[in-house]
């Protein structure tokens, strides 16, 4: 596993390699002190996942996950001694797949990054699922491919996983905790946040008007539906 660690502060990048190295011993563990460096090696060193910081020297850590997210769905979290809840949505909005705020310890690391490994990893199954298809809404579960009215839509992981269950659930109301435990793990149970951006990042792909959706629904305080 090849871990790319974007941080400028020495003593953090090396608190984490020692971290990985306990816990991976086999990791290869990368260090970019800049923005500037930290995008050209997501291209030249191929990394697993990336840990980056949200202050860098040189650059907003939010215009370094944007740059990056422009050229891979790699899995980004974001570290940052800020922990107000504007920064952790912006993150998770502009495609952060998890935020983590400083200080924290090598087990909580360790599971998040385990957590957002799995998540990347893993696609729904395939096996007997045939396609779906609700108004200019098209699924082919096969080969995980989505289209509207005819042309594909890019999905990262999460977004076509929680596509896949809302689909495969059409006109039943998924629970909050539930959702989050299947698509995200049980260690984000409570994490609204997190659900509540990709919806909206669905509704926004796939919604004629994301404000008034047709189908994927809010069940106010309780979860959400697709409805065909």
């Amino acid at each position: 596993m090849r871990i790319l660690v974007i941080d400028d502060d020495p003593d953090i990048a090396e608190a984490i390699t020692l971290a990985f190295g306990v816990q991976w011993p086999e990791a290869v563990v990368l260090v970019a002190r800049d923005g500037a460096s930290a995008v050209p090696m997501v291209t030249s060193e191929h990394p697993d996942v990336v840990l980056l910081d949200v202050a860098l020297p040189d650059a907003d850590g939010f215009e370094v996950l944007t740059k990056i997210r422009a050229i891979s769905d790699l899995p980004i979290l974001m570290i940052s001694a800020r922990g107000e809840e504007p920064d952790k949505v912006r993150g998770l909005e502009l495609g952060a797949d998890d935020y983590l705020t400083k200080p924290f310890g090598a087990l909580e690391l360790s599971a998040r990054i385990r957590a957002v490994l799995r998540r990347a990893r893993s696609l729904p199954p395939v096996s007997g699922a045939g396609k779906f298809e609700a108004g200019p809404i098209s699924i082919n579960y096969a080969s995980h491919q989505v289209s509207l009215n005819g042309t594909q839509v890019k999905l990262t992981p999460i977004e076509y996983k929680l596509l896949y269950q809302l689909t495969r659930n059409a006109g039943q109301v998924l629970l909050h905790d539930d959702l989050l435990t299947k698509i995200w793990g049980p260690e984000y149970l409570g994490e609204l946040d997190y659900l509540r951006i990709y919806v909206r990042r669905l509704r926004e792909k796939l919604e004629a008007n994301p404000q008034q959706p047709r189908y994927i629904l809010t069940e106010r305080g309780i979860g959400y539906r697709f409805e065909r």
